[in-house]
């Protein structure tokens, strides 16, 4: 059987970033890993993005291969030897389709919903606006940011850096198991953010330990040019 499970295309992905009291995080922490720091703070990340091209297994999936994801997902990191492998751990990740979010669930033990999405990215030569909406209780929310179209690398020991610079992700199976796997895509580009726009119902969406962010501004927000992604079917057992 290939090493590749998934493969596909993340583009335009905005990551709003929140600092969070590290009790806030630690129930959703799974066996085997440590919460990582940037600067002193936990971060969680209200993730939007396109999902485009996707194949699993290398083929094609038809009708269903381009759509919005919305996840909140924290940072993580594992000692292995003489090794750190930093990761994320996903609280919730939102799609538009029930046979992708139910074979996520099925074969990878992930968490994820699906709920009506929709987009508008508008590209000029001197700006790109990019709209990610969800819909939940009968609201539309929305993440909006409006950035310049220049691209540039992400400087070393940045937030960006630390940020998009997580290659495994960590499942939570129960208390004593966890499931690590390796996703693989270059150093992104970046661009600069000159405005945005947030409106997230945090609690309806991610649960009460997360309500407060509703009302809190983020310490960041930024935006990455995306590249070809592909996921890792392996999975390493803690």
């Amino acid at each position: 059987m290939t090493d590749t499970f998934l493969s596909a295309r993340w583009e335009n992905i905005i990551m709003v970033n929140y600092a969070v009291h590290p009790d806030v995080l630690t129930p959703y922490l799974p066996h085997g890993v440590d919460l990582d720091f940037y600067q002193d703070k936990t971060y969680v990340s209200l993730v939007g993005f396109m999902f485009k091209q996707t194949r699993l297994f290398h083929i094609p999936i038809p009708f269903l291969g381009t759509f919005e994801e919305i996840n909140l997902r924290f940072y993580v990191k594992r000692k292995e030897g003489n090794t750190v492998k930093r990761g994320v751990v996903f609280i919730n990740e939102t799609v538009p389709y029930k046979p992708v979010a139910w074979l996520a669930n099925k074969l990878y033990k992930e968490h994820y919903t699906a709920i009506p999405t929709k987009h508008k990215i508008e590209i000029s030569t001197l700006f790109k606006q990019v709209n990610y909406q969800w819909k939940i209780n009968k609201a539309w929310n929305h993440i909006n940011i409006h950035t310049s179209v220049e691209k540039e690398p992400m400087q070393p020991n940045s937030i960006e850096e630390f940020i998009f610079e997580h290659y495994y992700g960590y499942t939570k199976i129960d208390e004593r198991h966890t499931q690590e796997y390796k996703v693989n895509h270059p150093s992104w580009l970046v661009n600069k953010v000159n405005d945005y726009s947030i409106d997230c119902d945090f609690s309806a969406m991610y649960g009460n330990d997360f309500s407060h962010l509703s009302s809190q501004q983020p310490d960041s927000v930024i935006m990455a040019e995306g590249s070809a992604v592909s996921v890792n079917w392996k999975r390493t057992s803690l």
